[in-house]
């Protein structure tokens, strides 16, 4: 298929040019990437993207000057002087199709980044600088729009599709980041870096600054019945739908007949979205307790003992771990179970008690009655069971007992930190993980709030401190 084919299939080919991401997929590509930063940089402080190439030739200059600038592959262009290689990026940058050079009336060559590029600048950019698509103020954007009384029908519509659109697009990154933080919960091999994970990280990034004003201010729930209503309600209004067929088709330039089908169509399109919002809003909420109790189940199955069973498993599947790693192993493939197999030997064995299923046969038998012994039971090791029943009841950290747990360390004060807390035993720093998972919760009696400087060592235990309010 030639280029003019390509551009028929598809148009995305007839404006970006063929060889235009060739400077970023090349062994140059982190000199070409220092270098758009600095123009586009330099280009966005000017009221337009155009700006004299004798500027930008300075602008490069500077930075070939710097010990810390990125180096050429090839020989004969580390070989020129740093004005040299500011000509030579501008004319390559040019070549690609990044950037065009015009000669204004006096004579002067003006650079400018193609309207595509900038698109493309701007996009990764935001991902080098690691900025996450919101959904916060979408929410309320939609539900203040819906509610206004203008002149501007198709306008408005417009600007409610696109907030729903974005809304959307920010609840899948949202999901799509918290199944990154599971995906990327088995590589942490050692208590500390689970919960600096889970505490410093996810925590910060995650439950604070998103899923929990997922839950409170911008609870879809909160606005979503009067949005739906009013929308069907302008779907009903045939005053609406006239007005804002008129005005679409102003807009787009298309018959009035064609704009009121899209009228119809956004309409229904943005109402379906905010019915089916639920299925995503409970794969994030699945997802959100998914990665809590994985982060916690790992540190406590990284902190069991080699004593009992489940110590030395811990122990074999480590060793396991550590061998596919040394070896590189890749498991996908059949052949490779059979290392296993010498790796580690198991074997099964069974035998037959009282709790089995299968009845031996013993054959005929006679019968011959025996005197029945009341036995009386023992009432110490009744006594010691029950003891034993109870701990273990009282080891169980429902949301109930650590709220009741926090009240009493509390007492009437309003505020305490983590710090504070008793901290002498594992079953204590367990305790500390709950209050702070259970902390997030809406109806819980209390929540958290981090604490500001670095973190705290309380006995054997170093944790990022953190504020515990009473509500």
């Amino acid at each position: 298929m030639d280029d003019a084919q390509a551009q028929q299939t598809n148009p995305l080919f007839g404006i970006i040019p063929k060889e235009f991401f060739t400077p970023l997929a090349s062994p140059n590509r982190l000199v070409y990437w220092d270098c758009l930063c600095r123009l586009f940089q330099a280009m966005s402080a000017q009221l337009s993207f155009g700006i004299e190439r004798e500027i930008l030739v300075d602008e490069l200059q500077f930075y070939f000057e710097q010990n810390q600038a990125a180096e050429f592959e090839e020989d004969d262009i580390n070989g020129m002087d740093s004005r040299k290689k500011a000509n030579e990026m501008l004319r390559l940058l040019e070549k690609y199709g990044w950037l065009e050079v015009e000669t204004d009336k006096s004579y002067v060559q003006r650079v400018n980044f193609y309207d595509y590029a900038v698109k493309v600048m701007k996009t990764l950019l935001e991902i080098s600088d690691g900025r996450k698509v919101e959904y916060q103020g979408y929410i309320y954007t939609i539900y203040s729009l819906v509610r206004t009384n203008t002149d501007h029908p198709a306008v408005v519509l417009q600007q409610i599709r696109d907030n729903t659109d974005m809304l959307i697009t920010g609840l899948k990154n949202l999901n799509s980041n918290i199944k990154h933080y599971i995906d990327e919960l088995t590589k942490h091999k050692t208590v500390a870096e689970i919960m600096n994970a889970l505490f410093n990280d996810y925590i910060t990034n995650i439950v604070d600054k998103a899923y929990h004003r997922l839950l409170t201010s911008d609870n879809v729930s909160k606005f979503r019945p009067e949005i739906i209503e009013r929308l069907e309600a302008h779907g009903h209004s045939s005053r609406y739908i006239a007005k804002t067929s008129e005005e679409l088709a102003a807009i787009r330039e298309i018959p009035v007949g064609q704009a009121e089908e899209l009228v119809y169509q956004t309409l229904h399109e943005i109402v379906e979205a905010f019915r089916n919002m639920d299925d995503i809003l409970a794969e994030i909420n699945r997802k959100n307790t998914q990665y809590q109790r994985a982060a916690v189940n790992r540190a406590k199955f990284l902190l069991a003992g080699t004593e009992d069973v489940r110590g030395q498993m811990k122990e074999i599947l480590l060793y396991i771990g550590e061998q596919m790693e040394e070896r590189q192993l890749d498991l996908n493939g059949i052949y490779e179970i059979e290392y296993l197999d010498n790796l580690v030997r198991l074997f099964g064995s069974s035998f037959i008690d009282e709790k089995s299923f299968y009845s031996p046969i013993e054959g005929k038998k006679e019968f011959h009655p025996q005197e029945l012994t009341e036995v009386m039971p023992d009432v110490e090791l009744r006594q010691e069971k029950l003891r034993k029943m109870t701990e273990k009841m009282q080891r169980i950290l429902s949301p109930k007992r650590i709220e009741r747990f926090v009240e009493e360390q509390l007492g009437d004060r309003e505020k305490i930190y983590a710090s504070e807390l008793p901290m002498e035993t594992m079953d204590d720093f367990i305790r500390l993980i709950y209050v702070r998972l259970y902390g997030s919760r809406k109806k819980m009696r209390y929540r958290i709030e981090k604490a500001e400087g670095a973190n705290k060592i309380s006995g054997e235990f170093d944790f990022p401190d953190f504020a515990i309010i009473k509500r």
